[in-house]
């Protein structure tokens, strides 16, 4: 098979072909005597065979040619040079060497009186003299060919710049055109509203937009306007780009597809240029819908980390993006649907009605929607007659679409790895592990002592989320090593609610203080294991104190105010804040206490679920059953109301349902946001 064609090689060839050009016209081969030495040493020992003379800027250059069987004697070898250079002249063919006169007259003379001394009989020299005088040539390889070169190079960049080689000669007239591609009737995506799942509100709002291009008359009979655009906004991975993909499917009208940062480029004034001819060629297909997907790129608010005296290009940009949405002009026809994940970014004159008529919130999906995304994804799998899909989506809490997806793939690979022929349970219980877990460590080597202190701290979580009413329910508890510096982890499932009280949040803290607690208590020393326990509870605490006003003593008040939220400002006195500091260490510090009265209470528990962790290194639900008996709560877990109670889910109050818990989220905006994966180092 051929390499594949570069355009590098080709000007590489070029500047290579360019430097042996020159490096021949320069003549690089003679070497330079004067006549004196051409005199002595050349022309009176008779080594002379011919001489060329030639005009050269009002000088004479004489090349002088040396007899071949002359060449071999020691005076030559010195003076030629013994090495030269691959694009040299060969020793043997000549000219060898070169002097310079002011003029013919004087070449003439001297040259009469040099070989007037010459031995009688010897053969006088005489001198050709040839025309090498070119003026168009000299004029093109000083002036044009540079000039060229530099033209050349210009334009390589420019089609880089604007798609590659492949963009065409015009691509340098191109630059401020719109980069949107164009799904239409020729070039429609198979992606329907059938293949987006656990978004059911949200196909909704969409298909109306649909409908409003279809059925226009619809509408606007009852004196009604189509909406002007609509903006969906959600976490990564929920689907925002799908459900405009499937937009595109179902629409059956002109659909112009680009992101953000198509409209940033090094020139000023691009951006805004594309942003006109986007909507000039939107206006020539009405009705027509335009997607820009990340619009966060180019629509972030005006006037902040700007720098002083300078042109911000994304800001006119953004300000074209505004005059075309809604200004003097009409865009009759033209929906624009945008997509993403940073509302809190975007600046508000995008955001009003007559711009973004809507906002379309696309958030984690909850218990059914997970069960509907995970059989959308379970479609083109083999499968085992074991695997089912609600009890897939009752124990993925907090998973997004591209998530769930993720772990249908990855179980898939595990199954292929083991040489089955269908999918099964185990598979997708060890893809979970592996999506919010990471990679099981099976070859990291753990010292005994390390491995007991992860066994009891384990062991702590485990007895602590038990034995505590309003903890989460523990599912699963290992000491496998796990992703990059996780030696052990717990996973609970927590549920899916809204409003948490202060018992609840102190219960959850208690439970992520177990492990430290397990270490001091058995041990009488701690760890470093501790560290993203000890995070997540200071976290908290000081939300529970600063924000949700659960701190008698600061007040019922709330110091943060997102809209204007910075790190150098606090919107309360030094004495306020070492009154919150104080206060969050007594929290925490009771915490702790009672945290240690009651695993110093169920000690002969901890010990036998330790020393199973130890042999077995994974204990279930079932497992810690059978060492602690039942729990003694009467509250059924998410999974068993879910899963065993009833084939529809009926029956099960939402506020019952598991609730989507990651580490990527701000505590401070949700009490709940705890990982439900409990990792330590």
């Amino acid at each position: 098979m051929p390499p594949k064609f570069n355009m590098i090689w080709v000007w590489i060839a070029i500047i290579v072909g360019i430097i042996g050009f020159q490096y021949l016209l320069n003549d690089e081969g003679t070497k330079k005597i004067t006549y004196n030495e051409f005199e002595q040493k050349m022309l009176l020992p008779g080594d002379v065979d011919k001489l060329v003379a030639y005009k050269s800027n009002e000088l004479v250059d004489v090349e002088v040619y040396i007899k071949s069987d002359r060449l071999d004697q020691e005076k030559y070898k010195e003076m030629i040079d013994p090495n030269p250079s691959a694009l040299s002249i060969a020793p043997g063919a000549g000219p060898q060497f070169r002097f310079t006169e002011a003029s013919a007259e004087i070449l003439e003379q001297k040259l009469k009186q040099s070989q007037d001394s010459l031995a009688v009989g010897a053969q006088p020299i005489s001198v050709s003299y040839e025309d090498r005088s070119n003026p168009w040539a000299g004029w093109f390889i000083s002036f044009m060919l540079p000039l060229l070169i530099i033209v050349l190079i210009w334009i390589f960049l420019m089609r880089r710049m604007n798609g590659g080689a492949g963009a065409g000669g015009g691509a340098i007239f191109n630059i401020g055109k719109s980069k949107a591609q164009l799904f239409d009737k020729e070039s429609q995506i198979n992606i329907t509203f059938n293949d987006v799942a656990g978004l059911e509100e949200a196909k909704e709002e969409v298909m109306e937009i649909v409908d409003f291009l279809k059925n226009p008359k619809k509408y606007t009979d009852l004196g009604g306007k189509i909406p002007k655009g609509a903006l969906l906004v959600g976490p990564p991975g929920t689907g925002k780009t799908l459900l405009a993909k499937a937009v595109a499917g179902e629409a059956q009208v002109p659909f112009f597809s680009l992101s953000g940062s198509d409209f940033v480029e090094m020139f000023v004034g691009v951006g805004a240029s594309r942003v006109r001819d986007l909507f000039k060629q939107a206006k020539e297909k009405a009705p027509c819908i335009i997607f820009i997907d990340e619009i966060d790129a180019i629509g972030r608010a005006r006037g902040k980390n700007s720098v002083m005296g300078g042109n911000d290009e994304r800001e006119n940009t953004l300000n074209q993006l505004l005059v075309e949405m809604d200004g003097f002009g009409t865009n009759v026809g033209v929906i624009i649907l945008a997509a993403t994940n940073r509302l809190d970014v975007l600046d508000t004159a995008l955001l009003r009605p007559g711009r973004f008529d809507r906002q379309i919130s696309i958030d984690k999906p909850d218990l059914l929607g997970r069960e509907h995304i995970f059989n959308v994804h379970l479609k083109p799998l083999k499968l085992a007659e074991e695997v089912d899909s609600k009890k897939l989506s009752a124990q993925t809490p907090g998973f997004a679409g591209a998530e769930i997806a993720n772990v249908c793939n990855e179980a898939a690979l595990i199954a292929a790895r083991k040489n089955k022929k269908a999918i099964s349970m185990q598979d997708f219980q060890d893809a979970i592990d592996r999506v919010i877990g990471g990679l099981e460590k099976k070859n990291k080597i753990i010292s005994p002592e390390e491995k007991k202190i992860v066994a009891y701290h384990e062991a702590g979580h485990a007895i602590a989320g038990w034995f505590l009413e309003h903890a989460d329910p523990l599912v699963k508890v290992s000491i496998v090593p796990r992703g990059v510096a996780a030696l052990g982890y717990a996973q609970y499932l927590p549920k899916e609610q809204f409003l948490y009280t202060t018992e609840q949040l102190i219960d959850s803290m208690c439970m992520t203080m177990g492990g430290r607690v397990a270490e001091d208590i058995t041990f009488g020393r701690i760890s470093t294991g501790a560290q993203n326990d000890l995070e997540r509870i200071t976290k908290l605490a000081y939300a529970m104190t600063a924000v949700y006003g659960m701190n008698h003593k600061v007040g019922n008040v709330s110091f943060r105010d997102s809209s204007t939220e910075s790190q150098f400002q606090k919107p309360y006195s030094d004495q306020t804040a070492e009154l919150i500091d104080e206060e969050v260490r007594r929290l925490i510090a009771e915490v702790y206490e009672r945290t240690k009265t009651l695993l110093v209470e169920k000690q002969d528990g901890l010990i036998k679920i330790a020393e199973q962790l130890l042999e077995k290194e994974i204990l279930f639900q079932k497992d810690l059953e059978e060492i602690l008996g039942e729990r003694p709560f009467a509250n059924k877990t998410t999974y068993d109301a879910f899963v065993n109670g009833g084939a529809d889910g009926g029956g099960v109050p939402q506020t019952d349902l598991p609730v989507p818990t990651t580490d990527r989220e701000d505590t401070q905006t949700r009490p709940d946001d705890q990982s439900n994966i409990d990792s330590d180092q």
